[in-house]
């Protein structure tokens, strides 16, 4: 009785997946990525509804599908653009201390790993550095020097200056 009951569950989950791929549509590439997308993929007509629910209900039920999302395997990619500015704002949090007193100098090893972070090649770092300074000036001022408020005015200086505007990899 307990194995028919259980039986009963997992169908109607099933069944729940299946609808919810019926509401949004079949889209051709199926549920993206994960262990389910993985495991499911060379079953024949693997682009069918069912396949795609036991595919979507693999990711589900296992997780399998975030794990993948956030560590870049299973078959999940991105193209890097979100990675590149929450780590610079990361770092920024991290090292908010000696980045603010590197900045107050306009210069140190810290405020060269953000202007590395931030795209801007080597052969620019001292024009980074001046524009940093002038930076921390006015935000300390506005008495604001939190990481996001921080990066945001370091990209906007950098988006201003003509020098760096042409050469930062992440305006």
């Amino acid at each position: 009785m307990k194995k028919l009951g259980m039986l009963a569950v997992i169908g109607a989950f099933v069944a729940m997946q299946g609808d919810f791929a019926l509401a949004a549509g079949t889209p051709d590439t199926g549920p993206g990525c994960g262990l389910g997308k993985i495991m499911w993929a060379n079953y024949p007509n693997s682009k069918t509804k069912g396949a795609q629910a036991l595919m979507a209900t693999t990711n589900g039920s296992f997780g399998t599908q975030t794990f993948g999302i956030t560590s870049g395997t299973s078959g999940c990619t991105d193209d890097g653009k979100w990675w590149a500015k929450q780590k610079v704002t990361m770092f920024a949090e991290l090292n908010s201390d000696a980045l603010a007193q590197e900045m107050a100098q306009g210069r140190g090893e810290h405020l060269a790993s953000l202007a590395t972070l931030l795209g801007v090649p080597q052969e620019q770092h001292a024009t980074f550095f001046a524009m940093a300074q002038e930076r921390y000036a006015s935000l300390t001022n506005a008495g604001d020097l939190s990481a996001v408020t921080m990066v945001k005015a370091l990209n906007a200086a950098i988006s201003a200056n003509p020098v760096l505007a042409k050469v930062a990899l992440n305006k």
